[in-house]
């Protein structure tokens, strides 16, 4: 166990916002420990970084958030490496169109585990270090969903709703720790999930901005802290 590197766990490491975090703190020198459930893309992006800052510490492992007990050994991994991570970046989440009376039976149950219970239960493995140690920061990705529901969202926002639920009563909790919460609240950002949309590149946000909030945020003095960040496009919702 390295006790003199300050790690970063993100979870959805290798797509969009959670790409964008981790190479943004990569470049600030801190070592990462990230999920995805793609081998194949853990490797390409181990093999990027092992270039980019060869003496870097980045520790990637295969999980399916969708499972609850891979959650559990994800936290262990975690633990395995360091104690207690200086940030926590719960930002893996998935997206399902479609409507509260159509959709098929399950998906209300596997976006809520995905989007909301394993950022609750990797929470609660990973924040009793971080408290031992008086300090650290935990973001959590929620969306302009967790604000305003739209038709052919719903269940989505039902889960974004919860997170910014959940990521606003551990700012309460957390305030007398040491320990900084900020609920990143974006709109539409270029990732996977927009791939082939006949936009214009201006119309959604570049994930490298939510990134640079995120390391703004993080880098402020300890007396402050940024409880919530709202960004959208220039030209508003899509």
């Amino acid at each position: 166990m390295n006790d003199h590197t300050r790690y970063v766990v993100i979870t959805g490491i290798t797509k969009g916002i959670g790409y964008a975090i981790a190479r943004r703190f990569a470049q600030e020198g801190m070592g990462l420990i990230g999920c995805s459930r793609h081998a194949g893309d853990l490797e390409a992006m181990k093999d990027e970084l092992d270039v980019l800052h060869p003496d870097l510490p980045v520790h990637l492992i295969p999980t399916d958030l969708s499972v609850p007990h891979e959650v559990d050994t994800f936290a262990q991994y975690v633990q395995s490496i360091t104690e207690a991570p200086a940030v926590l970046v719960n930002n893996a989440g998935i997206f399902q169109p479609g409507g509260i009376l159509d959709e098929q039976p399950g998906v209300l149950e596997r976006t809520m585990q995905i989007n909301l219970y394993s950022a609750y239960h990797l929470t609660r493995h990973l924040v009793p270090g971080m408290v031992r140690q008086g300090n650290g920061h935990i973001f959590n990705l929620c969306s302009v969903a967790s604000l305003q529901a739209y038709a052919g969202g719903s269940t989505y926002a039902i889960t974004k709703f919860a997170m910014l639920g959940f990521s606003r009563s551990l700012r309460a909790e957390l305030k007398d720790t040491g320990l900084r919460v900020t609920s990143l609240i974006p709109g539409a950002t270029w990732s996977d999930s927009w791939s082939g949309a006949d936009l214009p590149p201006d119309r959604l946000m570049d994930a490298e901005d939510i990134a640079a909030l995120v390391w703004t945020s993080f880098s402020l003095r300890s007396p402050a802290v940024v409880e919530e960040i709202l960004i959208r496009p220039q030209l508003g919702d899509l």
